[in-house]
C-alpha cells in the first residue's frame, strides 16, 4: 500500500474531495486524482503547460487545477486565505521539505483550513537508516525522508486534540485527524529537538504509533 492506495480509499469510500498536496515535483501523485478541487504547492514544479494540457485529456478533473509554484510558507501567507474562501480542505498529502520545523508548519497551517472531518497524510514518516533519518544538511547520499518523524512525535505531544498515527507502508505514512488520540506522548519541543535515530530505533513503534497497513481500513471503516 502507499500513498496514492489511500488517498483513492479516503475518496472512493469517505467522499473526500477538495485535495492539497504540498509537495508536488512532477506531479505523479497529483494529476492521478481525480477532483473537481486541487491545489499544487512547490516552489518548482517538474512539468511544463504542454503536460499540464496532456494531463486534463488523460483526467478531466485536471481542468480546475490551480498551481502555485511557491515554497508553502508563502502559499499559507499569501495566498490560502483567498484559495480556500468557498471550499475548505478535506484531504491533503504533506510531502513538502523533509524537516522537523517545516512539516510542522506545513500541518499546523493545512489545518487551518481543513474541514472538521478532514484528514492529513504525511509522507516520509519511518526512515529505515540513519543515512535517511537526518537534516538535509547532513545528507549525502541515497534516500532521505529527513526527521520528519520529529514531527510525528511533536503532534503526538504537543496536539491533544488529534489523532496521529504512522502507517508502516510507503516509507511511514502519518495520518492525522480530528480525533481523540488513542495515546499521547510528553515530549517538549527541545527534547524533541535533542532526540537521535538510535533512540527512535528502540522506541519506534511507540513513538510513531506504527500500525500495520491493515490497521488504516480498520480505523477508517474501510473496505479493501
Amino acid at each position: 500500500m502507499n500513498r496514492l492506495d489511500v488517498i483513492k480509499a479516503l475518496m472512493r469510500q469517505k467522499k473526500l474531495r477538495n485535495y492539497l498536496e504540498i509537495g508536488v515535483e512532477n506531479g505523479h501523485i497529483f494529476f492521478r486524482i481525480k477532483s473537481a478541487f486541487k491545489i499544487a504547492v512547490d516552489p518548482k514544479f517538474i512539468f511544463d503547460i504542454t503536460r499540464r494540457f496532456g494531463k486534463v485529456i488523460i483526467n478531466p478533473y485536471n481542468i480546475n487545477n490551480q498551481y502555485f509554484e511557491k515554497t508553502s510558507d508563502e502559499f499559507f501567507e499569501r495566498d490560502a486565505q483567498q484559495a480556500f474562501s468557498a471550499r475548505k480542505i478535506q484531504l491533503a498529502l504533506i510531502d513538502g521539505m523533509h524537516e522537523y520545523r517545516f512539516a510542522l508548519r506545513d500541518v499546523e497551517n493545512t489545518l487551518r483550513y481543513m474541514e472538521d472531518d478532514g484528514v492529513i497524510i504525511m509522507h516520509d514518516c519511518n526512515p529505515q537508516t540513519v543515512g535517511a533519518a537526518g537534516r538535509f544538511e547532513d545528507w549525502e547520499t541515497g534516500e532521505w525522508n529527513g526527521d520528519v518523524w520529529r514531527t510525528i512525535i511533536h503532534l503526538r505531544s504537543q496536539r491533544p486534540d488529534l489523532n496521529v498515527f504512522v502507517l508502516d507502508c510507503d516509507q511511514g505514512l502519518g495520518i492525522v485527524t480530528r480525533q481523540k488520540p488513542e495515546s499521547v506522548l510528553d515530549f517538549t519541543p527541545s527534547q524533541i529537538d535533542a532526540l537521535t535515530y538510535d533512540e527512535l530505533v528502540l522506541n519506534r513503534k511507540k513513538w510513531l504509533n506504527l500500525k500495520p497497513e491493515a490497521y488504516f481500513y480498520d480505523h477508517f471503516g474501510l473496505s479493501k
